[in-house]
């Protein structure tokens, strides 16, 4: 019997390697978007299946769902209208540019907030254009969801 080798780094999922920094951001965005809980589901580290693909955002903001609780659901296919992804210590920028590319703007999510603690800064994309914020208050204009850039990082 023949033994297929194995890419010890395909099975290592670098994005799942948090870190003190990565936990503070994820807290402070989670206690920032809780004003907007009655609007949107804000929904940190669910899985989704969406059209191109499986992906776990550091924390979604879906439209509102009917919540049963008989009922649960493993990983959604409707997607995030904004997926806010916190790059990784060990995790490539470029991998998370991809990711939007090749996943989350096909499939139908019109923002993507990538924040990248080490340099203090919160790129907003969309499929047509990037903005970089290292101040002041970011707001989706879709949504009209926003967060305090200077708070985040203090």
């Amino acid at each position: 019997m023949e033994t297929l080798p194995i890419d010890i780094f395909d099975e290592f999922q670098t994005e799942d390697v948090m870190s003190y920094h990565h936990a503070i951001i994820s807290y402070r965005l989670t206690k920032m978007l809780g004003q907007f809980d009655k609007q949107f589901d804000i929904l940190p580290e669910l899985e989704f299946e969406l059209p191109f693909g499986r992906v776990k955002p550091d924390i979604a903001i879906c439209t509102p769902n009917k919540i049963n609780w008989l009922k649960d659901v493993i990983r959604p296919n409707t997607p995030p209208l904004i997926a806010i992804e916190i790059l990784s210590p060990r995790q490539a920028l470029s991998d998370l540019i991809d990711k939007s590319l090749e996943i989350y703007f096909p499939s139908n999510v019109p923002t993507v907030w990538v924040i990248i603690p080490l340099l203090n800064i919160v790129a907003k994309l969309t499929p047509s254009e990037q903005t970089n914020f290292t101040q002041g208050i970011l707001t989706d204009t879709n949504t009209g969801v926003s967060i305090d850039i200077d708070s985040l990082f203090e």
